[in-house]
């Protein structure tokens, strides 16, 4: 994990990678490796730079501001339009580009800071496939594909994920998330 880490800088990037590192070993013949250790660390090393290096990696580019921060009802109300617009495009992004399980576990992850392990309880799925559902939604934002968005569907979901902002009530969200 260290060497992924340091080569990534990105904690759930050098988790993939020490997972896909894992994989390798396991599928390996290991009756000619000589030194364990080395080749995991070669093989992590390898793996990381692989990802750092990538075309993906390269041309990843951010798609505009997320979430906003809680709303300060103090604010000034052009800071709360800008916010808000801000809010409904990242939504509108997400129903474009994403799948359901993929925008589920993305918008918990990144917009609410949950730990994948609660994601996963609350998707349904395993610790590791919310993992990969949120470095899956987030390649899908750099993505080409497009889906028609469900104008209903946008304003529902801009309404509970702006209330469970404001609010810190995440109970409609999840419920609104799950599958």
């Amino acid at each position: 994990m260290a060497l992924a880490l340091r080569v990534l800088g990105d904690p759930g990037e050098a988790q993939d990678v020490v997972q896909e590192a894992w994989l390798r070993w396991r599928r390996e013949d290991r009756s000619g490796v000589i030194n364990a250790p080395a080749f995991l660390a070669t093989t992590t090393t390898r793996l990381a730079i692989n990802v750092a290096q990538s075309a993906r990696k390269r041309r990843e580019t951010v798609a505009g501001p997320w979430l906003p921060e809680p709303v300060d009802r103090q604010a000034d109300p052009a800071v709360t339009v800008e916010r808000h617009d801000a809010l409904d495009g990242a939504v509108r992004l997400m129903l474009q580009k994403m799948t359901a399980p993929e925008r589920a576990a993305y918008l918990l992850r990144k917009a609410f800071d949950y730990p994948y392990q609660r994601i996963a309880e609350i998707l349904g799925v395993s610790g590791d496939s919310a993992r990969q559902l949120v470095r899956r939604a987030h390649e899908g934002l750099g993505s080409g594909r497009r889906r028609v968005v469900d104008e209903a569907e946008h304003r529902r979901l801009v309404r509970i994920v702006l209330a469970a902002a404001r609010t810190g009530n995440l109970a409609e969200l999840e419920a609104v998330l799950r599958p």
